[in-house]
């Protein structure tokens, strides 16, 4: 266990997407943590914001947004590693990440709130976690609306679960090949995914349901990074190569999920092309974005938070020198996430505090 004067202290929900992907990384790293059911009046206090998780470090400090966490959780805690340092590895844990975060809320909304066994358990275990019906059921009312914002709908469901599938087979595949995405050791691209498929899938009837008679090497993957131990970790794939089953996964899920992210971040530079000049906070939401998926049309809202993420994937990738980004084009050929690395944004996100703004 890695020594800390004090505990870290994770604010978080076990049914919660996003402190599905922090957990597995503080249980990788061996970081002494205390998980609280998240106070949503301290993290309102810390943040100003109603986001969860947070983590408070041992020094007092609050860490919001969960790509910056696993950012500064490796840069304090660098053994054992979870960002691979090859451009190939490195950038395709990247794309998961993009994936993840701004794209499988689709099918993560749809299976817990699209039918009325998903709503109905769902909305009984949000009361029995808050421990008031009055505010669970609030609760679950705005996160049953969010999934149409967020493309969720009963037009969208068959193309959603059709893509559902796919992802699931590629991953099922994978697995029983290979214990995590990039090998024999646990990454950044495995705890994003735990997002989706822990915070979610397994913790909800009717897709838990789904992955025990679909895929069991998914279940087992998601035992593996639930408790992540030291012994059980080997190494990276050499080379900086990327398994053939795991390229699979990469297209099943950017064959589907590039073209929705490049749409929505198009309507956002679009508004803030004629934002006004004297906008000093971002909304959260810019308006509708038209997309499709499998033939289907979707709108949803466009979210700046959309072009932050792919900027940080880009980024990455715009680091590397000229072979480095051959060899990651090489890498990724084929799998419908091209357009996403060879996008050029007109305008850059930062960060003040823990609220987005333009730089």
């Amino acid at each position: 266990m890695s020594a800390t004067p004090a505990p870290y202290r994770f604010h978080a929900f076990d049914v919660s997407y996003f402190s599905a992907k922090v957990r597995p990384a503080l249980r990788y790293k061996q970081l002494w943590y205390e998980e609280l059911r998240a106070d949503l009046r301290e993290v309102q206090r810390r943040t100003k914001l109603g986001f969860i998780p947070i983590l408070v470090t041992p020094d007092d400090e609050t860490w919001q947004d969960t790509s910056e966490i696993l950012d500064r959780l490796e840069e304090r805690h660098p053994e054992p590693p979870l960002f691979p340092v090859t451009p190939a590895q490195r950038i395709a844990a990247h794309l998961v990440e993009l994936y993840t975060d701004e794209f499988a809320t689709l099918p993560a909304m749809h299976y817990r709130w699209g039918s009325e066994l998903g709503e109905a358990s769902a909305r009984a275990r949000f009361i029995a976690m808050i421990g008031s019906a009055e505010i669970g059921n609030a609760a679950a009312d705005r996160m049953a609306a969010a999934r149409i914002g967020l493309g969720a709908t009963d037009a969208t469901g068959p193309a959603i679960e059709a893509h559902t599938r796919d992802l699931l087979d590629a991953l099922g595949t994978h697995f029983q090949a290979h214990p995590y995405l990039l090998g024999e050791r646990m990454s950044f691209a495995d705890c994003a995914l735990m997002g989706p498929l822990y915070g979610h899938f397994f913790n909800d009837l009717v897709s838990r349901k789904l992955l025990l008679e679909t895929a069991v090497p998914v279940v087992g993957w998601i035992e593996r990074c639930s408790f992540p131990g030291p012994d059980a970790q080997g190494q990276w794939l050499a080379d900086d190569a990327l398994a053939g089953t795991f390229r699979e996964v990469l297209a099943a899920m950017g064959r589907d999920a590039a073209s929705v992210i490049l749409d929505s971040v198009r309507v956002v530079e679009a508004w803030a092309d004629t934002r006004p000049a004297e906008l000093d906070r971002l909304p959260r939401a810019v308006g509708a974005c038209d997309s499709s998926l499998r033939g289907t049309p979707l709108k949803k809202v466009a979210l700046p938070y959309s072009l932050w993420m792919l900027q940080r994937s880009l980024d990455a990738y715009g680091s590397l020198d000229g072979s480095e980004r051959s060899r990651v084009d090489a890498a990724i050929a084929g799998t419908g996430w091209e357009a996403v690395l060879a996008y050029e944004p007109r305008h850059r996100m930062a960060k003040r505090g823990f609220e987005l703004v333009f730089e």
